[in-house]
Parts: structure tokens; sequence; C-alpha cells
């Protein structure tokens, strides 16, 4: 029988099977808390789509499959909020001049000035808040994640689980 007073949190009782659903559902609450602070900025912005001005911002114009590899996010998931951002006047999508079939998608001045404010005020107000969350272990966190995402690169769960199955 269910404790209603104090359910057990499954997903942490199953402890690394669940370890993507865990950091999904961390994520989700990371961005959607940021979200307040975030929306402070005019026009709003998904949080999610913050990390995609902030990659304009630093690589001036990229095509949509350099943006997904550069945020390692799925093509669809870039197209859907370029198609966004340009709707509200943050991003330009224009043809390369050397080739044709490429699109490139840049800041525009309103986005370069979005992305200004952003990085002196809401992003720096998010950062010190998820450090002051993190405090103790946020460089280690990091380099843990970061440990985790180039293990996968490296070789995929698939290929991990597929050796034990061989054994």
């Amino acid at each position: 029988m269910l404790n209603k007073s104090s359910p057990e949190d499954t997903l942490r009782s199953l402890g690394l099977m669940t370890l993507g659903s865990r950091l999904k559902r961390l994520g989700e609450r990371l961005q959607a808390e940021a979200q307040p602070i975030l929306s402070e900025l005019a026009p709003p912005v998904a949080a999610g789509q913050h990390p995609l001005l902030a990659a304009l911002s630093k690589h001036g114009a990229l095509t949509v499959g350099e943006l997904a590899a550069l945020l390692g996010v799925a093509q669809p998931g870039i197209t859907r909020a370029v198609g966004q951002l340009a709707g509200i006047g943050l991003v330009a999508v224009t043809t390369a001049a050397e080739d044709g079939r490429r699109r490139l998608v840049s800041l525009s001045p309103d986005g370069e000035a979005f992305v200004a404010a952003a990085r002196e005020g809401v992003w720096l107000r998010v950062e010190k808040a998820v450090a002051d969350l993190c405090a103790g272990f946020g460089d280690e966190l990091l380099a843990h994640l970061g440990s985790i995402e180039d293990g996968l690169a490296r070789r995929p769960l698939t290929a991990r689980a597929g050796e034990d199955r061989e054994k």
C-alpha cells in the first residue's frame, strides 16, 4: 500500500536503471523553474531555446544541422525552434551566398539585443541560482555529466548492454 504522507520516489529507488528518466525529470524541472526568470525579458522565449540563441551569439550564422550538432538536439527540434524564434523576430533565416541550398540562421538585430540583455541579466541570475543549488559540487557534477556524454559517444548503451548478454 502506498504511504501517501511520504510516497516512494520510484525513479530514485530504481537506481542507475532509470538515470535517463531522472535526468530528464530534473532537466524539465530546472527549465520550468528558470522559465519565470527568463520570461522577464521580452519577448518571452522558452527556456529550452535560450541555448540556441547563445550558440548563434557565440558562433555566428549556422545551418540547422550545425546548430543541432552544437546543441546535441535533433534537427526537427531545431527547425521548430528556429521557426518560433524567427516568428518573434529574434533570428533571421537566409540563403547562403555560396550554396543556395544552405539556409543560414543568425541573430537578428533584435536577437542580438535580446542576448546581450539576457547575458547580463536573467542568464546570470539563473546561473547563480543553479550554482547555489549545486554549492560545493557543481564543477564535479558537470565533470561527471561530461564523462557520461563522452562515454555514450564512445560506446552507446546498446553496445554495453549487448556485451553483458554475451557473457
